[in-house]
């Protein structure tokens, strides 16, 4: 791959530092990703500048025109504090006609409006679990039919934001509480979801048109308390004693029944395909004791650091971290966005 001038978006307090030295390991968690892209880009050869964003569109223009990147390696994850604004960023590039790596702005917007998503991926016949919203700032009023335990979740936040261990509701009352806590406290609409017991799945997808599944991962509780439900909540994700607590690990899925890994491997790719994602993403599933497979949540650009589920399930099927990076590189350059005719 030739050397590319690569200009890379991250958060303005994500801006990392040129080297680890002497740095605590809690602080180094907050920029780990922007770090390790970074410093691999620039490792394979690239010459690398990053740019701190927060609500400022001009400094991307003016970074766009005065250096001329080849490509734009987009980390953001917000903008403005919102986190569904990341696919406006995205529109931006391609109005100023810059390829960009990950997924694509229509993409973005029916994958992280998860009621819209879910409508679509029950148009393809694919499973996942009935849900209803709850509208931010209208009453509360459960279906008769409800069929407890559920989950109360943000409909459009990531990264588990807002979600618990009380997120997970059995009765009535319960339910009237979390919706109430996601319309306080997230500030937004409520997703109330079945809750599906069952192993918890993650695979990673890469391409544009011809598609790529990585190995299926799996995220296992070894010494979870009999009283904790098996899921992803802000706690387990982001902490990271919580997480020696109760052996959380995540690792390549074994014993899984003949012909599933096949299976879910087309199902992901027809995800993907359903909600026009490009670059790469990670599909969020659930496998029951009956071999049922739920679909729970499609995130396109996912977490990219170095150890990480994505990078060490493409470690697994044979693509090192810089092998990775180089291929997220060129479905970016690759991808045919309107502009280009």
């Amino acid at each position: 791959m030739k050397k590319l001038r690569v200009l890379v978006l991250v958060h303005e307090d994500l801006v990392p530092p040129e080297s680890l030295d002497g740095i605590p390991d809690d602080q180094i968690r907050e920029w780990k990703t922007e770090f390790d892209v970074i410093t691999t880009l620039r490792e394979v050869g690239h010459d690398v500048h990053p740019l701190g964003v927060v609500d400022d569109l001009g400094k991307i223009r003016r970074a766009i025109l005065d250096w001329k990147p080849h490509i734009t390696f987009n980390l953001l994850e917000e903008f403005h504090g919102i986190g569904v604004f990341d696919q406006h960023v995205v529109s931006y590039l391609e109005l100023m006609r810059q390829p960009y790596t990950g997924c694509n702005p229509r993409g973005l917007m029916l994958s992280r409006d998860k009621p819209l998503g879910k409508k679509i991926l029950h148009y393809h016949r694919i499973a996942t679990p009935r849900f209803v919203v709850f509208p931010l700032g209208r009453a509360v009023k459960p279906p008769k039919r409800s069929p407890y335990p559920l989950l109360v979740k943000s409909t459009i936040e990531d990264a588990s934001l807002g979600i618990t261990q009380d997120s997970v509701v059995s009765d009535e009352t319960k339910l009237i509480e979390q919706v109430a806590r996601v319309h306080n406290e997230v500030k937004t609409d409520a997703l109330v979801e079945e809750y599906i017991e069952g192993r918890e799945l993650y695979v990673g997808v890469m391409g544009n048109q011809r598609l790529q599944t990585f190995p299926v991962w799996e995220m296992v509780f070894e010494k979870k308390p009999d009283d904790m439900r098996p899921i992803a909540t802000r706690r387990v994700k982001w902490d990271v004693e919580f997480q020696k607590k109760i052996g959380l690990k995540t690792h390549a899925a074994t014993n899984l029944p003949t012909g599933i890994e096949e299976k879910i491997n087309r199902l992901c790719k027809r995800i993907y395909r359903a909600l026009d994602i490009s670059g790469y993403a990670r599909m969020d599933l659930r496998l029951t004791a009956d071999d049922e497979i739920y679909v729970l949540e499609a995130n396109p650009n996912p977490n990219l650091e170095y150890g990480e589920d994505l990078a060490e399930s493409a470690e697994a099927a044979g693509i090192s971290y810089e092998a990775l990076l180089r291929r997220i590189l060129n479905l970016g350059l690759r991808y045919h966005a309107p502009w280009r005719g």
